[in-house]
């Protein structure tokens, strides 16, 4: 048995590309027990996020992507807990964007290992949403952080700079639904799903086309 564990932090702020800006809410995932914790996505509000980590050690803290709701505030919580910023190197030229002065502190590739409160989280390159998109797959919690590659009800979106619909559904399909149906889905945004539940539909998504 493990005391691992996922708990929610939900922030508040916005999202930039393509010269928008909207208004959104984003989960941030902590993976952890009393003592250690990993920070999936540190958006908005790193005091928030820092006030529910409390004291325990931060292992890493780890980016989806660098669309700059999830990064927007991961230097200043490596700041507050000491924890390393890791990112795919796919997605240097999207973090340069909101953090010019300030690289991530590792980069991550495919089948990169996280160890954590007795579990491991392992790097699945997810592409499609942004270039250098990763999922975190926890199989010892039937856990999958899918950051904004894979929704309750279809991909994350693909409209815009830096973004593919083809190369996000062979992503979905290749690399997420063949992960076993029970698997929990801890999105980027809004709830929570399952593969089982998400994989019935990949035909309808194709044929809408987003």
């Amino acid at each position: 048995m493990t005391g691992a564990r996922i708990e929610r932090v939900v922030t508040s702020g916005t999202f930039s590309l393509d010269g928008g800006t909207w208004d959104v809410d984003n989960n941030v995932w902590l993976l952890g027990d009393d003592d250690e914790v990993l920070v999936v996505d540190a958006a908005h509000d790193a005091p928030a996020i820092a006030a529910a980590i409390g004291g325990r050690r931060v292992t890493a803290i780890v980016c989806t992507h660098a669309h700059n709701d999830h990064i927007d505030a991961a230097p200043a919580l490596a700041e507050l807990t000491g924890a390393p910023v890791f990112l795919h190197a796919d997605d240097t030229e999207l973090w340069r964007r909101t953090h010019p002065d300030r690289e991530p502190d590792q980069l991550i590739s495919d089948g990169d290992l996280f160890p954590v409160a007795g579990v491991v989280a392992r790097v699945l390159h997810t592409p499609g949403h942004a270039p250098g998109a990763v999922c975190l797959h926890v199989p010892e919690l039937a856990a999958l952080f899918s950051g904004d590659t894979l929704f309750q009800g279809g991909p994350g979106a693909t409209g815009r700079s830096f973004s593919s619909f083809p190369t996000i559904i062979d992503s979905i399909r290749d690399r997420l639904l063949v992960l076993p149906p029970d698997t929990t889905v801890y999105t980027g945004h809004g709830d929570t799903t399952a593969i089982g539940a998400e994989a019935p539909h990949l035909e309808e998504w194709l044929a809408r086309g987003h």
